[in-house]
């Protein structure tokens, strides 16, 4: 595997990361939790969802042949909340995140400094990547800490627990190299 691959290989382990986390966080609510905004001007996990979801499609569909700003695309209405309820939001969860990890999957290494366009402006296959690669785990911490605050009580860590780290260490140590 030639470093460019590596680099591929490497970007697809850090975004399924953090749809992971996304979604040991949705899993721990209840479905009504979803849709909760703590005041006008903060978006429910439902509308960050949509976010997400709109901006992967725009983004990653023919991404190397048409700007990733699409004509299509509503962003002002992701932030809109329509859908109705969590198995509608794990479907659109799920279509953004297929979408990227195809386009990810049709990148080959020598396209990785390939320029392609976001809003008319050049990007290289790897600078678009790393862009999104900073997006979406902002919006999917949004998407755990919202629902850590939802869930208020008995909170499945998704990382360290509190008071865990001098356990998880010994552990972790007591382990060969990998």
């Amino acid at each position: 595997m030639n470093e460019h691959q590596q680099i591929l290989e490497s970007v697809k382990k850090q975004f399924n990361t953090y749809k992971m986390l996304g979604e040991k966080a949705i899993e721990q609510l209840e479905p009504e939790q979803l849709f909760v905004a703590t005041n006008a001007d903060t978006n429910s996990i439902a509308t960050i969802v949509k976010h997400l979801s709109g901006n992967m499609l725009s983004r990653w569909t023919d991404f190397m042949t048409t700007d990733g700003e699409k004509p299509w695309r509503d962003r002002d209405a992701e932030f809109e909340n329509d859908i109705q309820n969590k198995a509608e939001l794990m479907n659109r969860w799920e279509e953004g995140w297929s979408c990227l990890f195809q386009a990810l999957d049709s990148i080959q290494p020598e396209q990785l400094f390939h320029v392609i366009y976001i809003r008319n402006e050049g990007h290289t296959v790897m600078e678009a990547i790393h862009r999104q690669l900073a997006h979406y785990p902002y919006h999917v911490g949004q998407i755990v800490y919202a629902a850590k605050w939802l869930k208020q009580s008995e909170w499945n860590s998704l990382s360290i627990p509190r008071n865990a780290s001098q356990a998880y260490n010994r552990e972790k140590f007591g382990q060969e190299k990998e």
